[in-house]
């Protein structure tokens, strides 16, 4: 029956084929002869540490005479292999049924590899049909658009068989695909597509003007031509949480014209795209920003990709429609919104600010009013460019903004509440990569989160979804300004909560004039980023896509850990942290250092291939600048 054969095989790569991502292939191996019973086995996965960069995996046609349950398995088992169109997987089932399933319509996550027994209802013991159930505990879903979402639950769904002639075949199904986490960890990688932000009526109050470029990460599969996937979802447009804060260049239809083989950066290093008709007649200007997109999402694929040095998007005849080099990308990168973070500050003992440099073994005081003793700080946020400082007094209830220079004045108060202390009062400031400054009003009579534009000091209101008698406990902004990350008190648990902020008008109005209203800001599609934490105690933007989180789960110790703005686990190794961890401060450069402040240890700092070292024996909030 077949039942001691590999379910799945591997074949070597071609050494020195052109690749634009690296992929770990695994071999599976096969299950053994499964009983036509009631009894409960699971489908075998991959071990995540047998990696084979060189190999490709590939199903296992079914064999003769299989029963329904290893059956089953053999067509759970071809859905992990490599093969682009999973036309082997297929074979597995009626010729009505294959032609009817969809399998990247959605693709279910589970936390192993589902669970597989024959349905115990003697009423479909017919002999002409089997119902085979599979069960599993569901963590995420991705969908069409390849977004994924936390989704927690049990999972059960039904497979039901006939005879084709002798041999059993699969005729009704689930749409999509269902995997254990192991095995979706091998197959698909998160991608970054980029969009542009939709600022409206800030864009003409802007540090950086309107090319912000903002991370849109979707689930791509490793090992089937990734850059023409990748490409293809990018004219796809932003998934359904984003598309509301950006657009895209590409004008609505826009499809990718294939050409023989893989998407693949030539000789020169130049990725020549080749798109529809839709795209014919796009300007230059246009043009390049559409260019813009392509080359950052690319770039995100892997090591091929990363040589990418420049790309060519043409007509459908092949035809030059524009070209772009990394070079004359720079004006677009997502980068120009980080700034720099040369620097890492907090506030010391005697409650300055001070800061730190890579090269520097002691805290220096920051040149300006925050530096001088008695200035009586409880918390910061820097600018990006660093020429400003944003403060909270220790008691929570006044916000200054001042220059870091040498010379310059206290700002006037910006903000003054009637109350404050720890638990109320203004939260850290934060701000974002377009001049504007962000803070909460913890205050229990009138809870609000405010932004404050550079140069203007009334403060805007953010309007807020309801937070359910939770409160804002602190918050950081992405650079590019269109997500939030809050940490949301709530029955005695903080969770980390993300939104998008979206701003009347959509790019549709003028800049804001002198004397007209500000722009109408909200902050809408609440939803929790790490729903596996019961507890978050700090927060911070790692990435353009990317959070670095200290937190527990229930029962468990504090752990730092990185987590994707989409709910998922960053595909980077752990972080050893260090014990009590009350606030860690992260850039989105990668290379920059891990800086945090613990109960035990004061202000502590991570450099790469180091471990920590304390910096500070007291000191609080450390951050950068954002």
């Amino acid at each position: 029956m077949g039942a001691d054969r590999h379910r799945l095989r591997r074949t070597p790569r071609l050494l020195g084929a052109p690749a634009l991502l690296a992929c770990g292939a695994l071999l599976l191996t096969g299950c053994a002869s499964m009983p036509d019973s009631g009894d409960v086995r699971r489908v075998d996965s991959s071990p995540r540490t047998d990696v084979d960069t060189q190999v490709r995996v590939y199903g296992v046609s079914p064999g003769k005479g299989e029963q329904p349950t290893e059956l089953v398995n053999g067509f759970l088992e071809a859905t992990t292999s490599s093969e682009e169109d999973l036309a082997t997987a297929k074979e597995y089932l009626t010729r009505g049924a294959a032609r009817r399933w969809a399998p990247f319509a959605e693709t279910t996550v589970l936390a192993q590899p589902p669970e597989v027994r024959v349905e115990a209802d003697p009423g479909d013991r017919d002999g002409d049909g089997r119902t085979v159930v599979l069960s599993g505990k569901r963590i995420a879903k991705v969908d069409a658009t390849h977004a994924y979402r936390p989704s927690e639950g049990d999972y059960v769904e039904r497979i039901h068989l006939s005879k084709v002639g002798s041999e059993w075949r699969i005729d009704r199904l689930p749409g999509g695909l269902v995997l254990g986490e192991p095995d979706f960890q091998r197959i698909y990688a998160s991608v970054n597509k980029y969009y542009f932000a939709e600022l409206g009526p800030d864009a003409g109050n802007s540090r950086v003007g309107q090319d912000v470029l903002v991370a849109d990460p979707v689930y791509l599969r490793r090992d089937v031509d990734p850059a023409s996937a990748a490409v293809k979802a990018l004219l796809d447009g932003p998934t359904s949480w984003l598309d509301p804060v950006v657009s895209t260049s590409f004008p609505a239809g826009t499809n990718l014209v294939r050409r023989d083989g893989k998407l693949t950066p030539d000789s020169s290093n130049t990725l020549k795209v080749r798109l529809g008709d839709r795209a014919s007649h796009v300007g230059g200007a246009r043009c390049a920003r559409m260019a813009a997109q392509l080359l950052f999402t690319v770039q995100g694929l892997g090591q091929g990709s990363a040589g990418v040095g420049s790309v060519r998007l043409e007509r459908q005849d092949g035809a030059e429609l524009c070209s772009l080099s990394r070079d004359g990308a720079r004006s677009y990168a997502p980068e120009q919104v980080y700034g720099r973070g040369d620097h890492q500050y907090f506030v010391d003992a005697d409650h300055r600010v001070v800061r730190l440099s890579d090269e520097a073994r002691q805290p220096q005081a920051v040149p300006g009013p925050f530096g001088e003793d008695g200035i009586g700080l409880g918390s910061v946020a820097v600018s990006r460019d660093e020429r400003l400082a944003a403060g909270v007094t220790e008691d929570g209830r006044t916000l200054y903004v001042t220059e870091l220079r040498s010379g310059a004045e206290r700002g006037a108060v910006l903000l003054r509440l009637q109350g404050g202390g720890a638990q109320g009062g203004l939260s850290a400031p934060s701000w974002d990569g377009l001049g504007g400054l962000w803070v909460a009003d913890r205050s229990a009579q009138r809870p609000r989160l405010l932004r404050l534009r550079e140069g203007v000091e009334k403060a805007d209101e953010v309007r807020l979804p309801d937070l359910k008698g939770g409160v804002i406990e602190s918050l950081r902004l992405s650079a590019d300004g269109t997500r939030i990350a809050m940490l949301i008190k709530r029955g005695g648990h903080t969770t980390l909560q993300l939104g998008r902020v979206e701003r009347a008008g959509r790019g549709h109005l003028p800049a804001v004039a002198e004397g007209e209203a500000a722009p109408e800001l909200s902050v809408r599609g609440l939803h929790p980023v790490s729903p596996r934490l019961e507890d978050v105690d700090a927060v911070s933007w790692a990435g353009g896509s990317r959070l670095v989180v200290a937190g527990r789960e229930p029962g468990g110790v504090q752990q730092l850990q990185y987590v994707e703005t989409d709910g998922s686990p960053a595909d980077v190794p752990a972080v050893p942290g260090p014990n009590g961890v009350a606030a860690v401060a992260a850039f989105e450069d990668k290379n920059r250092p891990l800086i945090a402040e613990t109960t035990n240890d004061g202000i502590v700092r991570l450099m790469p291939n180091t471990d920590w070292k304390t910096v500070a024996k007291e000191g609080s909030v450390p951050v950068y600048p954002g």
